[in-house]
Formats: C-alpha cells, structure tokens, sequence
C-alpha cells in the first residue's frame, strides 16, 4: 500500500500514447472544461444573493485560491509528464494507496460531472428545437421515473456518444473540433461584453459592498466555477514538449477564465441592479432589460458551445485516469490497453462511455453533483501538500521546468484553503462520499492491491 510508482516506468508506459498537443490546445481543453452554463448564470444569482457588485472581487479572491492549486498542478505535470493527474502524482509521491484513493475521487467528479453536463445540454437542446415547433416524445425526455412518464434521456445519450466517437477517432480531430467550440464560446461571451458596455449604468454599482461579507460568501460559492483545469494534466503524456506547455495550460486557463468570468461580472451587475439578477437566465435577462431581445438565442447558441466542450474535456480526462489506473492493475489491465494505429487507449475509452451514457440517460443526478467538488477539493489537497515530499525526491529531477514560488508556503497555504473549502461542503454530501470511498476500498482490497504490477514486481 505504500509502495511508491517509478517515474520511468511510468514515461514507459505512456510512450505509446501520441504526443500531438500544444499549449493552446491545452489551453482551449481547459477553457473548455472550466467555462460552461456559469458563466451566465453565476455571476447574476450570487450578486444577488451574496455579495452585490462586490461579485467582481468575489472572482478575484477565487481566481487567487484556485491559482494557487493551479501553480502546484502546473509543477507537478512539468515535472512528472505522465497520464493519469493526481491518481498518477499521488502514486509516485505518497504511493500506492492514496494514489488509488485520489484515483477513485477523481473518476466520481469526472464522470458525474459529464452525466451531469449532458442533462443540461439536452435540456437546452429541446428548448431551442422546440422553438422550430418540434418536441421529444416526453418517455424519452427525462431519466427512468414511469411515474412521470418518463424513461430514458435520448439526447444525453446521444450528445454523449458523439462526442466519445470524436474523441475514438485521435486528439487531432478532437482538439480542432474543441477549439472552434471554444472560439465560439469565447467570441459569444466577448460580444455580450462589448455591448453591454454601451448600456452600463454605474449606478447600477452603488452600493458595492450590499451584503456584509458578501466578498467571501460570494468567492466561495464562485470557486467551484473554476474547477477543471485539472483536467489539463490528465494529458500530460500526450503532450509536446510538457515542461514548457503543461504550466502554459493549467495557468493559462486559469487567467483566461478569470478575465472572462470578472468581464461578465463587471458588465452584467452594470446593466441592471443586482437585485433583479436573481433568476434562471441573467444574461439574457439583463440583455432583454436594455432592449437588446436577441440575447437569449445567444446565450442558448453559448450554453450550448460551452457544455459540449466540458464534456469533450471530461469524457477525455476520464478515459485517460481510467487506462491509468488499467495501465497500473488496480483495475482489469485491458483497461491499459492502447490501439497502437490511433495511439488511443479504446477500451478505457469505451467502458467510460458506456457508463457516462447510462448514468446520462437514466439516473437522477440533481442530489449527486456536490460530490464532483467533494472529489476535486480531495485531489487539489493532496497535490498541494504532494509538492513538499515531491521537491524531495532525488530521483526526479526538474530544475529545468516550473516550480511554485515561495515554497513551501504557497503549496500549504493551497492545502489548507482547500480544506477550508471542503469543511463548508454540506453533511449530507459527505455521507454520500463515505459511501463512494467505501465501495472504492472494497475493490481496491479484493482486486486492485492483489493485481497490481507494483505490488507484483
């Protein structure tokens, strides 16, 4: 259990996967993971529950915290340019066991979240159809509930399978579809920007600071908006030259993210009070406030572009940490298999597939969606603290690539702001967690520590 994972061996083993990514392909992966439907939704409801206009410092505060998660993954990935993310780095620095712990965590937020994604995505999908006078037949609208009529959700399945077929067919293809969501995203967010900008009333601004505390209540109801970019490092063995480009990626969606968010903030709480942006749509609202009655197809066209690039991003992430942990035995080793003419590892690719679908098209999700930030904060932990026994590794060297400043501060302080995020996390997620890590523990201890190729070696 507490056997630690050889870097070689890892390098070894990953050198079948493609090396075809760039910095702005990382980049765009991981805007398109951290910017979906939020964008125009949170910046209106937590101003006008939270924190007011003071919304624009709110991001600030949680761009910071997350940054500083963010520079300790961006040391880690240029250090150890393996697939897998915190599964692999927490088997390499703390071995095996919390390696498997931060695994299972990581593969609850990622497919959860996609499942999750692809509802939304449906939802928005037959609000704009519908429009054109067509309607999904309601037993194939919703998730099993006969109750109610309904029994599967076609369009999540549909949206879900399309894009694991993309992503079968190589990250080349992939990425350029990526990228043109991404732009597509970016330009629309940048169009509501500019032309907000002509009817923005800083009165609207007055009073800042409404609500006390308002500034720390918001950032951490925000700061979940942010996450993602870890799915930046799950990519790492495919990407060119990881030293240079990997910190590029996960830094470089975090600032690009911050601006967008902070923009959108700053033009939306200026273009209607913030006491009137507590609704399902405020950017649209606040567009059709001003006159401006084509802001709800472009914010649909958006939502749209935006939730097909995190589940592209996700489904992706999760297939690569899934053929990890195939890769290492904790899981069936056909799961670590790579079809050497794509260079893609199908089966883990598949068998995510196959459960992101059923979940997508069957479960009722809306009580399980904490636990994607119950998982994320567990790994962001422990990668945090992970640079400190990292930095003592004499055999791994990487004086050459990015290392966080002000060590070891900076990685505790991360540390411990990301508890402080996970004790705010409700009971009732917890106890859902327990469950999850409970089950985790019973495959690990049946199958995955008695197959395992470390423990085997």
């Amino acid at each position: 259990m507490l056997k630690k994972e050889s870097l070689d061996n890892y390098i070894d083993a990953d050198s079948r996967l493609i090396k075809s990514m760039s910095a702005w392909d990382l980049v765009a992966l991981g805007i398109g993971a951290v910017i979906g439907t939020g964008i125009f939704i949170l910046p209106g409801t937590v101003a006008a529950t939270k924190s007011g206009p003071a919304i624009i410092l709110s991001f600030v505060v949680a761009a910071i915290v997350c940054g500083l998660a963010a520079m300790c993954y961006a040391e880690f990935s240029s250090a150890l340019p393996i697939a897998g993310s915190a599964y692999s780095y927490g088997n390499v620095v703390y071995g095996q066991f919390i390696g498997w712990i931060l695994g299972w965590a990581l593969v609850l937020e990622y497919m959860l979240s996609v499942a999750a994604v692809s509802t939304g995505w449906a939802a928005y999908f037959n609000s704009l159809i519908s429009g054109f006078g067509i309607h999904m037949p309601t037993a194939l609208s919703g998730a099993f509930d006969p109750a109610h009529g309904t029994y599967i959700n076609l369009v999540a399945v549909l949206i879900v399978l399309f894009v694991a077929w993309l992503l079968s067919n190589g990250m080349k293809t992939s990425t350029r579809v990526q990228n043109i969501m991404v732009a597509v995203k970016i330009v629309i967010i940048l169009i509501f920007v500019l032309v907000g900008l002509f009817y923005v009333k800083p009165a609207n601004w007055h009073p800042f600071f409404p609500y006390k505390g308002g500034v720390l209540a918001g950032a951490s109801a925000v700061f979940f908006a942010f996450l993602g970019f870890d799915v930046v490092a799950a990519s790492a063995a495919e990407v060119k030259n990881p030293k240079r480009n990997m910190p590029i990626g996960i830094i470089g969606t975090l600032i690009v993210a911050s601006i967008l968010y902070i923009a959108v903030s700053v033009v939306l709480t200026g273009l209607v009070s913030y006491k009137r942006l507590n609704v399902a749509d405020p950017v649209a609202f606040a567009l059709q406030q001003v006159g401006q009655n084509w802001g709800a197809a472009l914010v649909s066209i958006g939502a749209l572009a935006g939730m097909f690039t995190m589940m592209l991003a996700m489904i992706y992430s999760s297939s690569r940490l899934v053929y990890s942990i195939g890769r290492d035995g904790l899981l069936p080793k056909w799961l670590g298999n790579v079809n050497k003419k794509s260079g893609n590892p199908t089966a883990s690719l598949t068998t995510v597939t196959v459960l992101i679908a059923i979940m997508a098209g069957l479960v009722p999700l809306e009580q399980l969606t904490n636990l994607v930030n119950i998982g994320t904060l567990i790994a962001f932990t422990f990668v945090s603290f992970g640079v400190i026994p990292l930095r003592r590794r004499k055999d791994i060297n990487h004086t050459d690539g990015f290392r966080v400043p002000w060590y070891p501060v900076l990685p505790i302080i991360s540390g411990l702001a990301c508890m402080l995020l996970l004790f705010r996390l409700p009971l009732e997620t917890w106890v859902a967690s327990l469950i999850w890590f409970a089950f985790g523990m019973l495959i690990y201890f049946s199958y995955g520590i008695r197959h395992s190729k470390l423990v085997n070696k």
